[in-house]
């Protein structure tokens, strides 16, 4: 099939939920895929912030395929030896107060359990979130997520939750003052679909002494920020503090569908069998896909080239355009038009890279094993590119 024919008949049969790139991707190695018409992509962008080490990384590959050889999969009600190496290997790298974890499938499964373990463990049932933050388009996730759009037309069946400015602490303060029945803090500590938005770390910390003030508990939503991408393992050991509750997907299984929750010591002590699960959380496959990863990261220190690839854009990168800003490899770049246009036209350069919901603000994520020469690729790429459209 040649790619209009693809494109013809994914629409004429999958419900209209996304808008889609006009490329249909047929195979992919390292930070390239190529399109059934052969073109070659340099991949910046990763299936929304999915490969932290490209497509197909070896490691990975070996990994699933030989587990698919021994056993597909087998629920919970079994233990599993390769269950209990993930959940050892990734606790070690994990705060030092949030040794336990819960496996599921997805980022929004991951926010949905932290967010029924904190109402639980409270005994409280609202959720403080805040602006502009996204956790999940499921009703449970949807109802902690700050964009109106997305919420508007599920208010009236959506848990109860307020929003607040993401950055203002006395926003915050205020908030649990006045209510009594919060149960939990929810945030993205960088905020991506909104364009790559931080606050000083200061702010953390304060976020921190306020829950624990309150009795409330912190959440912290690293579903793109964690498993490296951003220079450590949590971007919570950054800010000098640890969360109650972390969640993680996406990177984590270099593109299988896997989640985890990593559990403060009390709030995992509370939890009782029948309390929660998954059918599908945990599973073999999964399991062992995480375990490529998270060896292949640790192993090849790529924690620590997630950060000079960081500063190596923002040197080349920030002479061309309004601001670059983000951590390891999630980031922002600014340009003082709207960016949609460079990002066709960088497409037609051969170069994938995301949108957000500041239409002036271009999403890189580029994995954390990207080599120095397809770096450079980029660079010249983009920077001609911007230069040619005239958007900085």
């Amino acid at each position: 099939m040649n790619t209009q024919e693809i494109i013809d008949i994914e629409d004429a049969f999958q419900i209209p939920t996304y808008n889609k790139l006009p490329i249909a991707l047929a195979k992919g190695e390292g930070c390239y895929v190529w399109d059934t018409e052969g073109k070659k992509y340099l991949d910046f962008y990763g299936g929304h912030c999915v490969t932290p080490l490209g497509h197909c990384p070896p490691r990975v590959v070996k990994a699933i395929q030989e587990q698919t050889e021994r056993i597909l999969f087998y629920s919970n009600v079994v233990y599993s030896p390769l269950r209990a190496k993930c959940a050892e290997l990734i606790t070690s790298l994990a705060p030092e107060t949030l040794k336990h974890v819960y496996f599921c499938n997805s980022g929004a499964e991951a926010n949905e359990t932290a967010l029924k373990l904190a109402r639980t463990f409270t005994g409280k049932n609202s959720i403080l979130a805040m602006n502009a933050g996204f956790h999940g388009r499921t009703i449970g996730s949807l109802s902690a997520t700050g964009i109106e759009k997305y919420r508007a037309p599920y208010l009236n069946i959506l848990p109860p939750a307020s929003f607040i400015p993401f950055g203002s602490i006395d926003e915050a303060k205020k908030a649990l003052e006045e209510s009594d029945d919060i149960a939990a803090i929810i945030l993205e500590p960088i905020q991506s679909m909104a364009g790559i938005v931080e606050q000083d770390p200061s702010y953390y910390k304060e976020l921190r002494e306020l829950a624990s003030k309150f009795g409330v508990a912190l959440i912290f939503d690293e579903v793109q920020t964690g498993v490296g991408r951003t220079g450590t393992f949590s971007i919570s050991d950054q800010y000098g503090i640890k969360p109650d509750l972390i969640t993680m997907a996406k990177s984590l299984g270099s593109g299988l569908p896997v989640g985890v929750v990593f559990v403060s010591d009390r709030i995992a002590a509370s939890v009782k069998p029948g309390d929660h699960g998954s059918t599908f959380g945990g599973g073999m496959v999964s399991m062992a896909a995480v375990i490529g990863t998270i060896e292949t990261i640790i192993d090849e220190n790529l924690m620590e080239h997630a950060v000079r690839i960081n500063n190596r854009l923002k040197e080349a990168l920030s002479p061309h355009v309004v601001d670059v800003r983000g951590r390891g490899c999630l980031m922002g770049v600014e340009c003082a038009e709207p960016v949609k246009p460079l990002i066709s036209a960088l497409r037609e350069a051969g170069v994938l890279v995301g949108s957000s919901f500041d239409p002036n603000v271009i999403r890189l994520m580029p994995p954390v094993n990207t080599p120095m020469d397809e770096l450079e690729s980029f660079i010249d790429i983009f920077t001609k590119t911007v230069a040619e459209l005239e958007v900085a």
